[in-house]
């Protein structure tokens, strides 16, 4: 097994056959998870216009981390233009960050936790 292990590990070019992945089981995980609470949180949201905009706002009061799907609305230069300038409000408000991940996402931030633009990659 080790030589396998350390085969795959040394030349990414092997293919991983099926049987090699294990399924999780996160079931177990997720239950302890939903009985303790944590200090923050990393949401998700779907964006649909600026109705959305309490519920999102409600959340960076709250100290928590918002990963938001624009991808409806990004077209829509009056509704993103808006949208970016009521949620830079807030991150001002709460001392946060804001920075647009790929083309269809926003991440906001609390104060305390700053996004950092830079990609990770893999060093040869």
């Amino acid at each position: 097994m080790a030589k396998g292990f350390l085969e795959r590990l040394l030349n990414p070019q092997t293919q991983i056959e099926e049987e090699e992945y294990i399924d999780l089981d996160l079931g177990e995980y997720e239950e302890i998870l939903d009985e303790e609470p944590a200090a923050l949180y990393v949401r998700t949201a779907e964006y649909t216009g600026v109705n959305d905009l309490p519920e999102i706002k409600k959340e960076l009061y709250n100290g928590n981390i918002v990963i938001i799907d624009v991808s409806l609305v990004k077209n829509d230069k009056i509704v993103m233009d808006r949208t970016v300038k009521e949620l830079k409000q807030v991150v001002a408000d709460v001392r946060g960050d804001i920075a647009m991940a790929e083309h269809d996402q926003i991440i906001v931030t609390p104060a305390n936790v700053k996004i950092d633009r830079r990609k990770l990659v893999r060093k040869y």
